[in-house]
């Protein structure tokens, strides 16, 4: 009897499974909550460490000496002395042989002028044609020598200057020392005049940018062939071409602690609901770091949930994409220095649809998105698939293939893992030794690289020629969504797929696949969740979800956005 009863005990192995089957998802649990917890108390912040005392400060860090002045610890203010004041500004900029001071006379007054720019940043035609020959050349005879250095005549002579004599659209007043500095660093002209209390501040910067050339990021077949510059005032130029509304506001602030940068707020004002642009707003100001270098930077700081392996922010350097989601009530963040523009909030979906999809017909468009979604999902779990197949599951395999399947397999010395991961690793430094490599070589690098190697693999009997053609599926299928950085997301899942289905099975793969979208429905991006429309329901929204209804019936605005303004049509 009690062998009997013994006999339906299941194996160690299956109690292992069921054990990992709790405890894994409980790890992962508390570990999340555990970083959360962490990175909201500020436990990786350096603001926490001890604060020095002042007998520790040097005299660089409490702004004292020269050269010290262009940091952001000190704001001294200048005297109004022209000797006294050169002489500072010459200390300030210290050993930077970039920046030039082009000391003169101007003319009619005897009165001592410099004009300080960076070289490399400022066009010196434009500084000797509206600079120094009007002051220099033309001078101004109808004022004396004493109106210059008399203190009370000081705000008259600024008004003068800047009204009569300079014929410059962009002019600044300072007396701090400090913006002065910074100003000059990034491509102003400081004007020092004996006589002024401070300096003058004059945009003639002509810095050398790339054409308005097409997106490569972004390839459509139909659509405008113009994208997105590193020059911040084109950006925005190229959104008020396509986006003329006079409702379509753009606010600009200043990033980074030491190295200051220029950051755009674009939104349709009668359009985006007021907290999504408040709340855009407070996390952009919210920023503490050096500098921006690209808009990934800001995309990390401010993003929902770090921990995710799932953008929670769309880039895009298409125009038209920014301006689709401005008139859907999104939020735009342009960065200078970069062509790529950050939209707020994103869903899932967003991710698996192109502009392409609204350039054409419903019905091959609705195809096409489809055909996404599916792909979609066998990048993500093709290989797991066949590990769990191969491995634990042959019977459910029809039984034609399964005899095709050993026969291919006959002689392969590995696991299905271990030939899965040897497939797709080597899938994958291709696909980044093909980014890297000079552009004439690396598309053939790619293609030839992966037959090679697979060929080679099989002959040598390492895999099979039937993982082969799933491993080709599964890279193609990831070429297929429009954003490179959530076709980079599952690429990174897949590999975790691939380890449930080597530990579990097939019922590993759904465990896996119920994690995920455990952790998409909680998910939310700037308060919308990441999976809207489907969760929570809005029926309306499903217009332009999976299928692509016909334009005539899009007449609301998404639901999910909360739009000021619901109807698209007026």
């Amino acid at each position: 009897m009690w062998s009997t009863i013994l006999s339906y005990v299941p194996k160690w192995t299956i109690w292992a499974q069921a054990l990992m089957v709790f405890i894994v998802p409980i790890m992962i649990y508390f570990t999340t909550n555990w970083f959360h917890t962490a990175i909201k108390r500020g436990s990786f912040s350096r603001k926490n460490k001890m604060i020095p005392s002042p007998k520790d400060i040097s005299p660089a860090e409490a702004g004292i000496g020269p050269g010290t002045e262009t940091g952001h610890y000190a704001n001294i203010k200048l005297t109004g002395t022209y000797t006294t004041d050169l002489i500072t500004v010459r200390e300030t900029f210290g050993k930077n042989a970039d920046v030039h001071i082009r000391e003169f006379t101007i003319r009619g007054t005897n009165t001592r002028a410099a004009i300080m720019y960076t070289e490399g940043l400022t066009d010196t035609d434009l500084i000797d044609q509206y600079l120094i020959e009007p002051l220099m050349i033309k001078g101004i005879p109808e004022l004396k020598q004493e109106s210059f250095l008399h203190p009370e005549q000081a705000d008259f002579l600024s008004t003068y200057l800047k009204t009569q004599i300079l014929p410059v659209s962009e002019v600044q007043e300072t007396e701090s020392l400090q913006k002065l500095a910074k100003s000059v660093l990034v491509g102003k002209n400081g004007l020092l005049v004996d006589g002024l209390p401070g300096a003058m501040l004059i945009g003639t910067s002509r810095l050398k940018t790339r054409g308005v050339d097409e997106p490569l990021s972004e390839g459509l077949l139909r659509g405008p062939r113009i994208g997105f510059t590193e020059e911040l005032s084109d950006n925005t130029g190229i959104l008020r071409r396509y986006g003329s509304d006079q409702s379509l506001f753009i606010e600009k602030f200043e990033v980074g602690s030491r190295i200051k940068k220029d950051l755009a707020i674009a939104y349709i004002q009668d359009i985006a609901d007021p907290k999504l642009v408040t709340e855009v707003i407070k996390r952009v100001k919210s920023i503490d770091m050096d500098t921006m270098l690209e808009s990934g930077y800001v995309e990390q700081l401010i993003e929902d949930d770090a921990l995710s392996p799932f953008q929670q922010i769309l880039n895009t350097e298409r125009p038209d994409r920014v301006i689709g989601a401005l008139l859907e009530g999104r939020v735009a963040i342009l960065l200078d220095g970069t062509p790529f523009v950050l939209v707020v909030p994103v869903t899932f979906s967003m991710l698996l649809q192109s502009p392409e999809d609204y350039y054409e017909r419903w019905i091959p468009s609705t195809f096409l998105r489809i055909l996404r979604f599916m792909a979609a999902m066998l990048a993500l779990l093709a290989p797991a698939l066949y590990i769990s197949f191969i491995s634990f599951h042959p019977g459910l395999i029809p039984t034609k293939l399964v005899l095709t399947i050993i026969e291919t397999r006959s002689g392969v010395p590995f696991p299905s893992i271990i030939e899965a991961l040897i497939m797709e690793l080597s899938i994958e430094i291709l696909r980044e030794a093909g980014i890297r490599l000079p552009k004439p070589i690396g598309p053939a690098m790619g293609i030839v690289g992966g037959l090679i190697i697979g060929q080679a693999a099989v002959q040598a009997g390492i895999i099979s020629q039937f993982l082969v053609i799933v491993v080709a599926v599964t890279a193609i299928s990831s070429f297929t969504i429009p954003v490179y950085s959530a076709g980079l997301t599952l690429r990174l899942l897949r590999f975790a797929a691939m380890f449930s289905a080597a530990v579990m099975g097939l019922y590993g793969v759904v465990m896996f696949f119920l994690l995920m979208c455990t952790h998409l429905a909680r998910l939310s991006s700037f308060g919308v969740p990441y999976i809207a429309p489907a969760v929570p329901y809005h029926l309306s929204d499903w217009k332009d979800f999976v299928i692509r209804a016909p334009l005539n019936m899009m007449r609301r605005r998404p639901d999910m956005m909360n739009p000021t303004d619901e109807d698209r049509k007026k």
